[in-house]
């Protein structure tokens, strides 16, 4: 019978792959450095090709080593659902769940639904990952994480997604700004020309430019931000307009500052939140589970034409 590796062999290999170091490999599998590397030679007997090159100041993989790799986050993946199955039918909403979030989202929804999640699941003990929509959604597809929470529209391949609400958005700028003395703004009237984005990589950032009918990448000398307070910053310094999902002002992100909030007139942009796993998961069937909490706790309660509109002068949290 041919030899087969063993997942933990495996897990050695992605760990030194991610970090091409063996003693930091070592300590993310709890391991000795001799011993993860006995069982890197174990897997490449049991293969018979060379994985890893080394040397005395650096490692790499061989071509044979990445696609080993490859294979071996998707079979670790694979492994990892399926201990999640049977822990989700024996008690769903339990033990560890690795939920990645989006910054344009995590600071507003979070703290909304967190309280909840530890009330009505006290066994659940909820891992959370900030990072931008790609590198979530790979680590998704890695076994890594267990959900994503990310904005629409966006390429999600073959993953399952959970669309939970609309999150529109709203025009900000200073509040002597000649669009922003108007109750509602034409989203015809926005020039790309104006407006400080996010850096790419920012989902924000694309929705926002296509809320201008533009997809197109902007000149290297335009306005961009790393961050939303930053972002904040910059239109308060002058250099330009915004778009903000309505989430984000009615947590407030406003207050303390001299820019104010419209509402668009018509043809309102925006963006939907919502949630993606895989499709082989076994924590799916937690799916709507997360998701009806994420949209009792943070969905907008009051239809978008009845919303008061948003200004410096607001206090509290919205």
């Amino acid at each position: 019978m041919t030899p087969l590796p063993s997942l933990r062999q495996l897990r050695y290999l992605v760990e030194l792959a991610e970090r091409l170091n063996f003693r930091a490999a070592a300590e993310a599998c709890f391991v000795t450095q001799s011993t993860l590397s006995a069982g890197l030679k174990e897997l490449e007997s049991a293969l018979g090709v060379q994985l890893v090159e080394r040397s005395t100041r650096t490692v790499r993989l061989t071509a044979a080593g990445e696609e080993i790799v490859r294979r071996a986050r998707a079979l670790i993946a694979e492994a990892e659902d399926l201990v999640s199955a049977a822990r989700s039918q024996r008690e769903p909403m339990s033990g560890r769940m690795r939920l990645g979030v989006i910054p344009t989202i995590a600071p507003f929804v979070l703290p909304r639904i967190l309280p909840t999640l530890r009330k009505r699941y006290p066994k659940l003990r909820l891992h959370l990952r900030e990072d931008l929509t790609d590198r979530l959604l790979e680590r998704l597809r890695a076994g890594t994480l267990d959900f994503a929470l990310i904005a629409l529209p966006y390429d999600t391949g073959d993953l399952t997604l959970r669309p939970l609400f609309k999150d529109e958005f709203w025009f900000v700028a200073l509040a002597d700004d000649a669009m922003a003395k108007s109750k509602a703004v034409r989203v015809e009237s926005l020039d790309v020309r104006d407006i400080v984005l996010l850096e790419e990589g920012h989902c924000l950032r694309e929705h926002a430019l296509e809320a201008c009918g533009r997809q197109d990448r902007r000149p290297e000398s335009a306005v961009e931000a790393t961050s939303l307070p930053t972002l904040l910053q910059m239109v308060e310094g002058g250099l330009g307009v915004t778009l903000l999902p309505e989430i984000a002002l009615k947590a407030g992100i406003l207050n303390g500052t001299q820019l104010v909030a419209r509402p668009f007139s018509r043809g309102t942009p925006s963006r939907t939140l919502a949630l993606a796993a895989r499709p082989t998961s076994g924590r799916v069937a937690e799916l709507d589970v997360l998701a009806g909490v994420i949209e009792q706790c943070a969905a907008p309660k009051v239809p978008a034409p009845h919303r008061a509109v948003q200004g410096a002068k607001q206090r509290g949290r919205g």
